[in-house]
């Protein structure tokens, strides 16, 4: 238990010298911000800021600061790490995921404010929906080789490029996957693997 919690302060060493956030500074911000924005009075705040016509974002990063306050971190420092999680905790799909699940959330309260309660259950209702389409596409692609949904996650990836990253074109049909998958046979398509596909693929299934 000792060797494991020196490790854990030569991590948190590591990183602070190279000026990052730890693991656990980073797990505290995620679950601090979603117990506050969950409050009442925090959505007031927000819907009172579009209101006055203000950007809602300046009120997340505001209560994503005073959080830092909280933990004796510099916001500025803070903040700038929050731009480098997807670089230095690539590896780390546990971090990732809840890193992930963060964005969302301040997205969600945004949105919340934005359209209103009935507003914002029709969106999530709609997201419930693209989510399950999502499911039923992985499940598919579990089907098939790993060279194969390499391929698939590069189509997909040209897809959401394509549409400048629009929640519905994170979906492919099974006719489509078949497609992908029969003209990967041939000898005149290679498929190209990137880091971008991998992340994505961990994503996704995040989602199961």
């Amino acid at each position: 238990m000792q060797k494991k919690w020196s490790e854990r302060e030569s991590e948190m060493a590591t990183l602070q010298s190279e000026g990052m956030l730890s693991r656990e500074q980073l797990l505290f911000l995620f679950n601090r911000f979603s117990q506050l924005t969950s409050q009442p009075d925090v959505k007031k705040r927000i819907a009172d800021a579009l209101e006055d016509k203000q950007e809602a974002v300046a009120v997340t990063t505001a209560i994503q600061e005073a959080i830092f306050l909280e933990m004796a971190v510099d916001p500025r420092f803070g903040i700038s790490c929050l731009a480098k999680v997807n670089m230095v905790f690539e590896n780390d799909r546990d971090l990732m995921i809840r890193f992930y699940k963060f964005v969302a959330n301040e997205e969600m309260v945004i949105d919340e404010a934005q359209f209103g309660q009935e507003g914002f259950a029709e969106k999530m209702h709609n997201q419930q929906k693209l989510q399950e389409q999502q499911l039923e596409m992985l499940k598919h692609m579990r089907k098939f080789h790993l060279d194969d949904q390499s391929a698939i996650l590069e189509k997909l990836h040209q897809q959401l490029e394509n549409t400048n990253f629009e929640g519905e074109a994170s979906v492919l049909s099974s006719e489509q996957i078949q497609e992908i998958v029969r003209r990967r046979v041939s000898p005149l398509f290679m498929p190209k693997s990137s880091g971008y596909e991998i992340k994505l693929l961990n994503f996704l299934y995040a989602l199961t």
